[in-house]
């Protein structure tokens, strides 16, 4: 049988989307597509615009994932010894499970960090990477989170979606270039 035959019954076409993880249909798509259900959906909240440290703590899982985090203390000294102004602006987004992950990271340093030159901005966007204001669309992004570096007008560097080695580190090569 050829392998088409074997993988039709499993195939279908995925309903439009209602702003989450359910679908119009939920409970009539087959296969190996995995989908929260309705309760989740109803609960799950998208916050966009300018975001606050209360805002970011409404993530699923922030205050683990913030106390989970070991900084390397020799990396937070060199962090603040930073005399420029300097901005990181952080697109994440409330349902992103990347910006889960990563963004209570970035809070920890910061926190530990504490440098008065160093500031930082978070804008959360929907889920078609947007947010009411359009103060994400003045950045080119396609992921989530990212961090844009910048002192002044000039961009020092990124963070996409993951660490290359850890949140502070990354943040130190970036701005020792």
């Amino acid at each position: 049988m050829a392998l088409a035959a074997l993988l039709a019954p499993m195939l279908f076409t995925p309903a439009q989307a209602e702003g989450g993880c359910g679908f119009e249909q939920a409970g009539k798509q087959q296969g190996l597509i995995a989908t929260c259900d309705q309760d989740t959906e109803k609960k799950e909240v998208i916050l966009t615009g300018l975001l606050g440290p209360a805002d970011l703590a409404q993530q699923p899982h922030f205050a683990e994932n913030l106390a989970a985090y070991q900084a390397d203390a020799a990396v937070i000294s060199k962090l603040q010894q930073i005399d420029v102004p300097t901005e990181i602006i952080v697109i994440m987004a409330t349902w992103c499970p990347d910006c889960h992950r990563e963004t209570p990271r970035l809070a920890k340093v910061i926190e530990q960090m504490n440098n008065p030159n160093i500031k930082v901005t978070y804008i959360g966007v929907d889920r078609e990477k947007k947010d009411a204001d359009g103060l994400a669309a003045k950045y080119d992004f396609t992921r989530i989170p990212t961090y844009i570096v910048q002192q002044g007008e000039m961009e020092l560097g990124r963070i996409v979606e993951s660490t290359k080695y850890s949140t502070e580190l990354d943040l130190l090569d970036i701005l020792h270039k």
